[in-house]
């Protein structure tokens, strides 16, 4: 209940009962684009001073392996089981989505880490960046695979891997998260004092009205939610949880610190709802955006944000 408490969330759900109930409550675009922006920037900072700090550590390059291996396990589980009950390209395409990861929902974790005094790595930062575009790469590959099987000729663009990478490593708000974290590293202990207003004092009010609009984003695409397979609404829900018992699992073994396993349990759970299904509407054009948009916005992004990131750190303190 304490992370209900917390001002972000309220103002989380505050925008959903506002979406819900059609009321006109508005976030102007570029203002939300700017909070995103500047989200990652203060996050890529926080990130490159703790990593100032504690260099380059076996911990460290753990953590980072452990990113990776996730974000090639999950889309590929998450394919060979939506296979079942969709179309390929629609599985291909959720797996896709649940593969990689939301970044909101990784701030919000690391606020929620903070607020209950969990530490955790600076380099966790990093990880979430490695982890967004291996399951894109995974499900255009896929799909290529997929349409070389059936014969098809639908004009769907060919399969041409560079093209994705540069723009994968080349989008600008994870080049903004990168570029924040190297100036960290960089700048260390001044550069933390001279820029400690904004990136950790403003940073409460801006996750906050951050929070507002995607709660109104999260409300407004519910009903795409609605009408679906009972079969795949359960893989909205079940697919985080199972996906963070494999994080889980994986941070137990290699003696990962509770903070950094919580971290990489809400990664492997989150969906991501920007990056991956702006490419999958170019790269996978067969596939249904409302399925794999209104999935991950509508119900999986509120049920992380609300009850799963206070879940997984728990689970977290408990058995790591």
């Amino acid at each position: 209940m304490s992370n209900l408490l917390d001002p972000s969330i309220l103002f989380f759900v505050f925008g959903a009962v506002a979406g819900l109930i059609r009321s006109n409550l508005e976030i102007p675009p570029q203002v939300s684009r700017f909070l995103s922006l500047y989200l990652l920037m203060a996050l890529g900072l926080k990130g490159g001073f703790a990593l100032a700090k504690s260099g380059l550590t076996v911990n460290v390059a753990t953590g980072l392996g452990i990113a990776v291996l996730l974000a090639i396990l999950v889309p590929i589980l998450g394919y060979f089981i939506l296979r079942r009950v969709l179309n390929g390209f629609d599985a291909v395409a959720l797996a896709a989505t649940y593969g990689s990861v939301s970044a909101v929902t990784f701030i919000t974790a690391t606020q929620h880490l903070e607020n209950i005094g969990m530490p955790f790595g600076g380099h966790m930062s990093a990880s979430m960046a490695l982890m967004e575009s291996p399951a894109i790469v995974i499900g255009v590959v896929i799909a290529n695979l997929l349409r070389r099987q059936a014969g098809q000729s639908t004009g769907a663009p060919a399969l041409r891997l560079g093209k994705v990478l540069h723009e994968s490593f080349t989008d600008g708000a994870q080049l903004l998260l990168l570029g924040a974290m190297v100036i960290g590293i960089l700048t260390g202990e001044r550069g933390q004092a001279a820029m400690h207003p904004f990136s950790v004092d403003l940073f409460k009010g801006m996750l906050a009205f951050f929070l507002l609009d995607m709660g109104l984003l999260a409300a407004r695409n519910f009903k795409e939610v609605l009408g679906k397979s009972k079969w795949v609404l359960a893989y909205a829900i079940l697919g985080p949880l199972t996906h963070a018992t494999i994080a889980l699992l994986l941070c137990r073994f290699a003696g990962v610190s509770a903070g950094d396993g919580a971290l990489l349990m809400t990664l492997a759970a989150s969906a991501s709802y920007i990056a991956v299904p702006a490419v999958l509407r170019f790269a996978i054009p067969e596939a249904n955006p409302s399925l794999y948009f209104g999935l991950s916005l509508g119900l999986t992004f509120p049920l992380n944000i609300v009850l799963g990131i206070p879940f997984y750190a728990k689970v977290a303190a408990q058995f790591l």
